[in-house]
């Protein structure tokens, strides 16, 4: 049996005034036009199909067409529900998405009632306990998070979700291929820092050891690198599917391809898929600046721009674009600066100086005085600010 396992799609994404949808699709279609070529038996998606909790009408429908896809080549799916996804959204249109081949999970559930999913492959049976993104409110009843200690609530937190994905585990059979789908932070992961910090950190980071080891493979969601978790766990995180910021700059992305059969190890392979936009950070000072960028005139993506100063440059910004207009951040970066925050000081609104004041904090962050050219901008900005003020 052959199985795709993706996650982390981000449909209607939007970085730094960019809509990234269009990238996302083209990384789609290279991974159903794989779908076919290959003949796999089903896809998994473990979450986040959208990057927002009501998607925008075109990411809806490029997610839409996806399935249909595969439908029509006759590979049936199974997602669930990300931390950005609705889970209320998803459960409510799992019936429509049912007539496109999709069996679709809002909310975490036991087996019974409907967390376990059995598919009738044309190579054979296929079971996936499938475990959603789940929230600390969704499984805590208020009486509990009302009444319970912190540190009693993430243990509980837990210990709950441990047992929902035990009970995932209730159909798999020695004649079926058992498979465990979640969207989840587990601890060992590396992050890319492009993920909703808090759920990657204390009550949501959970042990490897909460996996069950019944099953034969665990397709991860929610992490956006591709990495096994361990060498002894059959657990994976496919990665997002593209680099979604910065913090994912150059990183090869991808699916993972499952090749597997009852009672036997699944031999995974991940497949990388072409990045339509990629993303690099350059670093560069103020005397290589210019050489920097015009190496990188034609990058096909977007880049971001490290510039190390030894103190601020006014039209830093237009002097990057000038020569790479798909440069979406400019970050300056000075040497010698100091680490520890400037001891706040009372300051008598009734005989405040702001030219003054702007060049005390400039040499307290610096070290030196700023040129006359920064000290005019700076008052001229105080100055269209105190118009708008006043008049409002």
């Amino acid at each position: 049996m052959r199985i795709i396992h993706t996650a982390d799609w981000h449909l209607g994404r939007r970085f730094r005034g960019i809509d990234r949808t269009s990238e996302i699709a083209i990384a789609l279609e290279q991974i159903l036009k794989q779908a076919k070529e290959l003949d796999v038996d089903a896809v998994l998606v473990a979450g986040d199909i959208f990057d927002v909790p009501n998607p925008p009408a075109y990411a809806e429908r490029i997610a839409y067409h996806f399935f249909c896809e595969l439908q029509a080549a006759g590979i049936p799916a199974i997602a669930i529900a990300g931390n950005h996804d609705s889970a209320s959204r998803i459960d409510s249109i799992a019936q429509l998405l049912s007539l496109a081949g999709v069996r679709a999970l809002g909310k975490p559930r036991r087996s019974a009632d409907g967390g376990s999913i059995t598919l009738n492959t044309k190579s054979g049976k296929l079971c996936v306990g499938a475990m959603p993104f789940a929230s600390e409110q969704r499984l805590l009843d208020a009486n509990s998070l009302w009444h319970s200690a912190d540190a009693n609530r993430r243990q509980d937190y837990r210990e709950i979700v441990a047992d929902l994905m035990q009970n995932l585990t209730t159909d798999f059979r020695d004649n079926t291929v058992n498979m465990l789908m979640g969207h989840m932070s587990i601890d060992g992961a590396r992050l890319a820092k492009s993920e909703v910090a808090y759920y990657t950190r204390e009550k949501y980071l959970l042990s490897s050891q909460t996996l069950p080891p019944e099953a034969q493979y665990v397709a991860l969601g929610h992490i956006h690198i591709h990495q096994r978790i361990a060498k002894s766990s059959p657990a994976y995180y496919s990665g997002s599917l593209i680099q979604l910021d910065f913090g994912e700059a150059e990183q090869e992305k991808g699916f993972c391809l499952i090749e597997v059969e009852p009672g036997s190890p699944a031999k995974v392979e991940f497949r990388p898929v072409a990045c339509h936009k990629p993303l690099k950070v350059l670093q560069c000072n103020n005397d290589n600046l210019d050489a920097t960028l015009e190496a990188h005139q034609y990058h096909p993506g977007f880049l971001k721009v490290i510039v190390e100063l030894d103190s601020p440059q006014i039209g830093l910004a237009d002097r990057v674009r000038q020569i790479c207009s798909q440069a979406l951040l400019i970050e300056p970066r000075y040497r010698d600066a100091p680490l520890e925050p400037t001891e706040s000081t009372n300051i008598d609104p009734n005989n405040f100086d702001p030219a003054a004041e702007f060049c005390n904090y400039y040499q307290n962050r610096l070290g030196t005085t700023p040129q006359p050219a920064v000290l005019e901008e700076f008052q001229n900005l105080y100055q269209k600010f105190k118009e708008t003020v006043i008049s409002q």
